[in-house]
């Protein structure tokens, strides 16, 4: 299927703007980058009853989060969290970047959304992401009545490395036996095997908003050594075993390299007894979630999200 008009609009844009592949960049350039691509999309941010900045305690040090509330507290006292990890190959990306995204997720699920600005490569390499994603989860959930949060009805999700980094919380959770257990997963083109194997990367590695190459350069810089491929922690489609993993929405896209990879993860999902929703956006390539305003397919997406996630909201 050819890529959405929408989309092919934003990539010819991208393309006269001269933006250097990201591989060409130093980390520090590709922020700088990715912070100006987003400032020039000059987007709508939903108003929301209350955000505000906190932290919670880690491994490597203090995690800043953000809470999008979309009902004050005193219209619901206990609500139900998506603690949400942004994208960027694990190099860039923030709060900042993801912050009208989560607007709009907390806005279609009815929610509280919590962001977590886990630390960067290179300067932290793997595991550091995974360990403040898991710190920050954690703590969630031990604060959940301070936070006017349903400890019942927590869940996580994620946009790219961010679905990476949710679904290897969601791992965590269920090995470790947390109780009450995460009750769902949302997983927008989740990186899911450093091995970079899957025929999408072949089909569809060049000439879109996400290349092989430029994963490639995201993955060297996240990882220590080649034997980190292997960890279930950076490779969460490798893991050992999916059972009692809470219910997922995975979503994919036609131009992707990643988009196989997730094909994969869900089928692995089913088959270890997980539910999972599969929703394929042929025409869409990587990044579409963030791009409301200017691709229709996003608020498809986004409402899709908002569904799946009241429906689970119910069953908490």
């Amino acid at each position: 299927m050819p890529l959405d008009p929408d989309a092919q609009k934003m990539l010819d844009i991208a393309r006269a703007a001269g933006r250097p592949p990201v591989e060409n960049l130093t980390p520090d350039e590709a922020r700088t980058m990715m912070r100006a691509a987003r400032a020039a999309l000059k987007q709508v941010s939903p108003e929301l009853p209350e955000v505000r900045d906190l932290t919670a305690p880690g491994t490597h040090g203090v995690i800043p989060l953000r809470l999008y509330r979309n009902r004050s507290a005193g219209e619901q006292a206990s609500q139900p969290v998506l603690v949400f990890f942004h994208g960027g190959g694990w190099v860039f990306g923030d709060i900042e970047t993801h912050d009208i995204l989560c607007r709009h997720l907390a806005k279609a699920a009815d929610c509280t959304v919590i962001s977590v600005d886990y630390r960067l490569a290179p300067e932290h390499k793997f595991p550091a992401a995974y360990d403040d994603s898991r710190a920050a989860t954690l703590w969630v959930a031990e604060n959940a009545a301070k936070l006017g949060i349903d400890r019942n009805r927590i869940a996580v999700g994620g946009d790219s490395a961010g679905g990476n980094l949710a679904t290897t919380v969601a791992l965590m959770a269920a090995h470790s036996g947390l109780n009450p257990p995460l009750m769902f997963q949302v997983l927008i083109y989740p990186a899911v095997d450093m091995g970079f194997a899957h025929p999408s990367y072949t089909q569809m590695g060049e000439g879109y908003t996400l290349t092989a190459a430029g994963m490639r350069w995201f993955r060297d810089h996240y990882l220590r050594s080649e034997a980190d491929i292997a960890d279930w922690r950076a490779s969460p489609l490798r893991a050992k075993d999916l059972s009692r993993l809470p219910p997922a929405l995975v979503i994919t896209a036609g131009h992707d390299p990643l988009c196989d990879e997730g094909v994969d993860y869900a089928r692995k999902l089913e088959q270890a007894g997980v539910p999972v929703t599969y929703r394929h956006f042929p025409g869409q390539m990587h990044g579409f979630a963030g791009a409301s305003g200017w691709i229709r397919e996003t608020d498809d997406l986004i409402e899709e999200i908002g569904k799946a996630l009241r429906g689970a909201w119910t069953k908490g």
